[in-house]
């Protein structure tokens, strides 16, 4: 899929990546610190409503619209945003939040997390595959 011209770390033409991505998701880059993936969300589909404790993430969209909801709680919402190509999204630790495709094109975005959240090498072809990893991985 994308090319990472470094081996030490990654050196890519990262809106290429992102828009040639055919994967769920993909990690592209995992370090000790901080991880790259790669998202292309159907339409009508979506991340999931997910809060991460321990990590920071930051989100970019290159192509698509999204509807983005943030919130302290599982069951409250308290900040929707409608979004598209090149905006950026970062979800503090603790935050309550999701990322809906709104449009009738692929949502195709990356994503930074630190630290790393996903298993190096990551591929999830689908939501639903993304979500049985997950829930093994909670368990």
């Amino acid at each position: 899929m994308a090319q990472n011209d470094s081996s030490i770390g990654y050196i890519g033409n990262i809106e290429t990546a992102t828009l040639d991505n055919p994967h769920f998701r993909e990690a592209l880059f995992t370090g000790n610190n901080l991880q790259m993936t790669v998202m292309n969300i159907p339409p009508g589909g979506e991340v999931g409503l997910e809060m991460h404790d321990d990590l920071d993430q930051f989100l970019r969209i290159e192509s698509g619209k999204a509807t983005v909801t943030l919130g302290p709680a599982e069951d409250q919402v308290d900040e929707t945003h409608e979004v598209g190509d090149d905006w950026a999204i970062i979800v503090p630790g603790g935050v309550w939040h999701n990322v809906i495709n709104a449009g009738d094109e692929p949502l195709k975005l990356y994503s930074l997390y630190s630290p790393p959240e996903h298993p190096a090498g990551t591929i999830h072809e689908t939501k639903a595959e993304s979500d049985a990893a997950e829930a093994e991985h909670h368990h």
